[in-house]
């Protein structure tokens, strides 16, 4: 077919507004991420080459697991286990995929709904975020996993804690500890080894999150400047930056100063220290502060979250936290001789809060006797999400917390930094302490800062 030159020039014009509409578009799309403290790891970024690798090595071991499920009792091999897999530029290991791919299954993923958001085609982002690590900081497009870099020291000593880390998890299934997803190494020629971890975001969903916070309970260089009034730029803010505000928890709060002091003792066991308490909050919609929920309703809800078939260990199938088969016959609430609750069963908050769980001691030889002690796990009535651990509803805003970075030993170094730090900053707080400082500190933080 024949093209005359001013067909030709007009055609060339609309497919360059055509490639400049697009341009633009993406280019917005960008813009808006970078606005946000986000950047998409596109081919022009330099960690594209590095994600692109994450991927195809994730996908390969996640594969690896969906062929090849853990067995119901992990043996202490599966802790120790290294699966290497070699790909076309690189080569990837795993370490102790089926314990990782265990606790997957009891956080409500099945292995091909993480494969599926840790493979799929569209970016990685990339967080700016204002820690002192020198950790890079991936996320996941849905903004569901975070995947950090770690160095060779804070990976052999999860891996070392791993049994112990599980084993918390099986005894305080609603721990606030952050949920690690997979730990693995890639080998690049020539390059040098990359750890990586995957883990569970805390802020997730952060669709309506209006401000995030980091907390050790100390002042000095706890203070971020804020972003510009109206900005949507991310910051996450620190300790001082918190001060005059308040968690409000109502009915909630005893469970929540319980649960910092559970999980901060067993990190003072580990005898780390920095770790940090993640706190985000965004306002309730007024049906969700309102909500009026079913009998119905909260018998699920109250089944999903105080059912003992929740473990890390020894769950059988995926589902969210604490939830079971509609048939099975042993289930919390079908004997009422054995196991009652307050006001039919749940006894929801006259302000309208999250319904609270209240249990009796089954009679033994009861079909409720074989349940754990829910009072001494700590449990509560979970929300109906798809990362329920970490969220909170108070009677006006919605709270995301979760403990992360729970790698830094009280090394023979770190007591050297805590002496140099009494001399420097006299008479005020910093976060080189001891564990056992760190964790009364943290919890006297929460005590102080929660009603």
């Amino acid at each position: 077919m024949y093209f005359s030159a001013p067909q030709m020039e007009m055609s060339a014009a609309a497919g360059h507004r055509q490639r400049s509409v697009k341009r633009r578009r993406w280019g917005g799309l960008r813009q808006q991420w970078m606005l946000l403290g986000l950047f998409e790891i596109d081919q022009q970024h330099e960690f594209y080459g590095l994600t692109c690798m994450m991927k195809e090595g994730l996908a390969a071991a996640t594969q690896n697991t969906i062929d090849n499920p853990p067995a119901n009792e992990l043996p202490d091999d599966d802790f120790r286990l290294k699966v290497t897999q070699i790909h076309k530029d690189f080569t990837m290991e795993t370490f102790a995929g089926p314990v990782f791919s265990r606790l997957r299954g009891t956080l409500g993923m099945t292995e091909q709904e993480y494969q599926q958001a840790l493979c799929s085609e569209n970016c990685y982002l990339q967080f700016i975020s204002n820690s002192k690590s020198k950790a890079d900081f991936f996320l996941t497009n849905d903004k569901r996993f975070f995947l950090k870099t770690q160095n060779k020291r804070e990976i052999k000593f999860l891996l070392s804690n791993l049994k112990i880390y599980m084993e918390h998890l099986r005894k305080y299934p609603h721990s606030l500890l952050v949920k690690f997803l997979g730990v693995h190494r890639i080998k690049i020629p020539h390059r040098r080894k990359k750890y990586f971890i995957v883990m569970q975001s805390v802020f997730y969903p952060d669709d309506r999150i209006n401000a995030r916070y980091d907390i050790k309970g100390c002042e000095v260089s706890r203070w971020t400047e804020p972003a510009p009034e109206g900005s949507q730029i991310i910051v996450v803010l620190k300790d001082l930056n918190f001060e005059g505000q308040s968690i409000t928890l109502d009915q909630q709060r005893p469970w929540l100063l319980r649960q910092v002091e559970i999980d901060t003792h067993f990190l003072r066991r580990l005898n780390v220290l920095d770790y940090s308490l993640l706190v985000a909050h965004q306002p309730l919609h007024h049906d969700e502060r309102h909500q009026s929920l079913s009998f119905a309703t909260l018998i699920m809800r109250t089944k999903k979250s105080v059912n003992a078939g929740s473990s890390p260990v020894h769950t059988g199938t995926a589902a969210v936290p604490g939830s079971v088969p509609e048939d099975d016959s042993t289930l919390l609430l079908c004997n009422t001789e054995s196991c009652s609750f307050k006001q039919s069963k749940v006894e929801v908050a006259s302000s309208g809060g999250t319904p609270q769980i209240y249990t009796e001691h089954p009679r033994p030889g009861s079909d409720a006797a074989a349940l754990p002690d829910f009072q001494a796990q700590n449990r509560r009535l979970l929300p109906n999400f798809k990362n329920p651990l970490h969220v909170i509803d108070g009677p006006e805003q919605r709270y995301f917390i979760g403990i992360i970075d729970i790698f830094t030993v009280y090394s023979f170094k770190k007591r050297l930094e805590h002496l140099w730090k009494r001399l420097r900053h006299p008479g005020r707080s910093f976060s080189t302490v001891s564990p056992q400082t760190y964790c009364l500190r943290l919890c006297r933080w929460v005590q102080d800062h929660t009603k």
